[in-house]
């Protein structure tokens, strides 16, 4: 602490990000980093952007990115707003959209950057219990409440909610926003994007950081009608006129066109992950269904802590969370067939 720092830094709980260590032949499964790199295309793109314009400023409105998003998605070029990754996106909403007088509803086991934001941004928030399977009941939403916030799939669980279920919640609440944060809707879950041409509410939230691979380039957006569009940009340029570089714009736009890339490598994921949530339930492991790039699990023999410690003492990182209800559990990224492999021989030494 400090005689210097404002009022509001002293009761900051930052939120704590995923180890990047520096461990020889590592297997990095704790970061929900996807195992394929990005598309060659995108990797083309930035050097070109390298090689011929980081002397000028980048567009502020990031015109081609967000062209090209709503081409994706069958929207217009104004109802995209783009940020440094989802995390920059979600902050703003939160400034811009989530702030009421009554409290902001999210689950109490869910990606710890809410609560951090909460802090920052003084959000009164009430935390819904999971049921006791770990899933989101939607009927526990149906309160008085300033706005809701969900992640869908969740994390650290990895289980989705149908789009019926997301409707409703948006439906109950038509005089609050609504934000569907969909980090990781590519690897099986169904998008709410449909949704925002219905509901005047819904914002909903996606990265480039997994299902594109481009976790190092930091670029994230959110789609919904220009109401909430323009709060986030009202937001933004009192911040920060340019939040995303000419190098993260030229890749991100040529990631977003290249869908043979992006529908390889997800299914690639896809793939992995049911053959490793195979392999952990033959082993006695109790699985989540996941539908991330991700996998939730415990054994009932052994803690989460001995089973984290065991796998880096083999040079196998995962992520590990000491909080009531989950500190048992492992969230497990999934990596290459060959890092897979090594994460499953690793526990079967751990478990024998």
């Amino acid at each position: 602490m400090s005689k210097y720092w404002s009022p509001v830094v002293s009761t900051l709980k930052p939120y704590v990000a995923g180890e990047q260590p520096r461990i020889a032949d590592l297997v990095k499964l704790n970061t929900n980093e996807n195992p394929y790199g990005p598309s060659p295309k995108a990797i083309a793109a930035m050097q070109a952007a390298v090689a011929d314009s980081l002397k000028l400023y980048p567009d502020p409105s990031a015109r081609a990115l967000r062209e090209a998003i709503a081409k994706t998605y069958g929207v217009a070029p104004d109802e995209v707003f783009v940020g440094n990754g989802s995390d920059e996106v979600l902050a703003h909403a939160f400034a811009a959209l989530l702030k009421h007088d009554r409290p902001l509803l999210y689950p109490d086991i869910t990606y710890s950057f809410y609560p951090t934001y909460c802090g920052l941004f003084g959000i009164e928030a009430v935390e819904v219990p999971l049921t006791d399977d770990y899933t989101i009941d939607i009927a526990d939403y149906r309160r008085d409440c300033g706005a809701i916030i969900l992640p869908n799939p969740n994390a650290p669980t990895g289980i989705g909610l149908p789009l019926s279920a997301i409707e409703a919640i948006v439906a109950v609440h038509p005089d609050q926003p609504v934000v569907i944060d969909e980090a990781y809707i590519d690897f099986g879950g169904e998008s709410a994007i449909p949704l925002t041409r219905k509901y005047e509410n819904l914002l909903v939230i996606h990265t480039l950081s997994k299902s594109r691979s481009l976790a190092g380039l930091r670029v994230g957006y959110a789609i919904g009608q220009r109401p909430l569009i323009d709060a986030l940009e009202r937001v933004k340029d009192s911040f920060n006129s340019y939040p995303l570089d000419r190098v993260a714009q030229a890749g991100a736009t040529a990631a977003i066109e290249d869908v043979a890339w992006f529908d390889e490598t997800r299914k690639k994921v896809i793939e992995s992950r049911e053959r490793v949530m195979g392999a952990l339930r033959q082993r006695g492991f109790e699985v989540l269904p996941s539908q991330a790039n991700f996998v939730f699990a415990r054994h009932p023999g052994h803690s989460g802590a001995d089973l984290a410690k065991g796998l880096r003492e083999r040079a196998v990182l995962v992520r590990h969370f000491a909080k009531p209800r989950i500190s048992d559990f492992l969230r497990i990224t999934i990596g290459t067939p060959e890092e897979c492999d090594r994460l499953i021989a690793a526990l079967e030494q751990i478990i024998s």
